[in-house]
């Protein structure tokens, strides 16, 4: 039998995606034995970012303060107004260098088998956000799995009614790949979303 302390930190470690018993015990076991070091790290650092980060009040990513600095950077493209499920997804566009606009982070997706509704997602706060005046056009991000099709459906509509301009990422065939190797639900829709 495992020490209760231990027991504690290996169950901490399996509220992380993707991570299971064995794993978190692996983990446990390489921090306490080869890495005390790190383990103080990652304890500091949780304790820090607990603290100190939260949300952004007008895109709701995460940020230290009350505004991030991308709503506060000038030099983006006020009148472009991205809607991304996650500050993950959020990171990946900044990542690309190609998106100078700003964001609206709904933190989720509509599921209603697991009791997630608009409201959840704060629709209530973008759909204000979205008719402020400087927004002409609202770029739909989520992901394109059953959830995020919803979600971007309903959202679409809800601005639509309200006489905004929205699109939807296209989706198409991944750069360097050959066609015949690529799965049919992406070619069907690239084909459709040719230019």
């Amino acid at each position: 039998m495992a020490d209760p302390a231990l027991e504690v930190l290996i169950d901490a470690l399996r509220c992380l995606p993707g991570v299971g018993q064995k794993s978190a015990q692996r983990m446990a076991f390489h921090l306490l034995q080869h890495d005390r070091v790190g383990a103080m790290k990652l304890s500091q650092a949780l304790a820090a970012s607990i603290d100190e980060i939260g949300h952004c009040e007008r895109c709701h990513t995460f940020s230290r303060a009350p505004v991030c600095d991308v709503c506060q950077d000038e030099s983006r493209d006020q009148s472009l107004l991205c809607v991304v499920e996650s500050p993950a997804d959020q990171a990946a566009f900044e990542r690309t260098g190609s998106y100078h606009g700003l964001y609206f982070v709904l933190l989720g997706r509509l599921s209603p088998l697991d009791g997630i509704g608009v409201h959840d997602i704060g629709l209530t706060a973008l759909l204000q956000r979205a008719v402020d005046g400087l927004v002409a056009e609202v770029i739909l991000a989520t992901n394109f799995n059953a959830e995020g099709e919803a979600t971007a459906h309903v959202i679409g509509e809800a601005l639509r009614q309200r006489g905004m301009k929205v699109t939807r990422l296209a989706r198409g065939v991944p750069v360097g790949s050959e066609l015949e190797y690529v799965d049919l639900g992406t070619i069907a829709h690239a084909f459709m979303d040719r230019r």
